[in-house]
Formats: structure tokens, C-alpha cells, sequence
């Protein structure tokens, strides 16, 4: 099983959702521990080393290292927002 890293601002997301919404973000995080490469998750494109996950209207933006899955960013699917905090993240 892997240990989880994640960042303040996804913490800080995710304490906000709605209750059926942060159930569906925080029980996908806890199955990334179990599989961190789920067959409906995939590489982004210019940035291999990360994947994202999607679950309903959200999406997780995580990569895996040795044995910590570190959750980088988590935002609206629909919204490139969660792509330009993922840009702005120190690598």
C-alpha cells in the first residue's frame, strides 16, 4: 500500500466540497493507495510523470514515487483552472 502526500491547496479544496462530492474525491484518493494507476486514470500530455484521475465533475492531478502517491492538485474537470494551479506548482 502507498502513502499519501498531499498538497495544502488540494487539502484546502477538498475540505470545501459538499459532503457527496468530498466522499467521491477522498474515497478515489484512497483507492489511488491501493492502485495508483487505475484504468480509467492516464499520463498527462507534455508532463509523464503525472496522472490524472477523473470522478464526476472533479479531477485529480497526482503522480506516484517510489511508495507515496503525492496528490498534486485537485479541481473542476471542466475548468482549466486546475490545470493552471497545476502550473504554477513548484516542481
Amino acid at each position: 500500500m502507498y502513502k499519501l502526500d498531499i498538497t495544502k491547496s488540494s487539502g484546502k479544496f477538498i475540505s470545501k466540497l459538499q459532503a457527496k462530492q468530498y466522499r467521491q474525491v477522498v474515497s478515489t484518493i484512497l483507492k489511488l493507495r491501493e492502485d495508483p494507476e487505475p484504468h480509467d486514470s492516464k499520463q498527462l500530455i507534455g508532463n509523464p510523470e503525472y496522472r490524472r484521475a477523473d470522478i464526476g465533475e472533479y479531477r485529480i492531478i497526482y503522480r506516484v514515487d517510489a511508495d507515496t502517491v503525492k496528490i498534486a492538485v485537485v479541481g473542476k474537470r471542466n475548468d482549466s483552472e486546475v490545470y493552471k494551479k497545476f502550473d504554477r506548482m513548484p516542481t
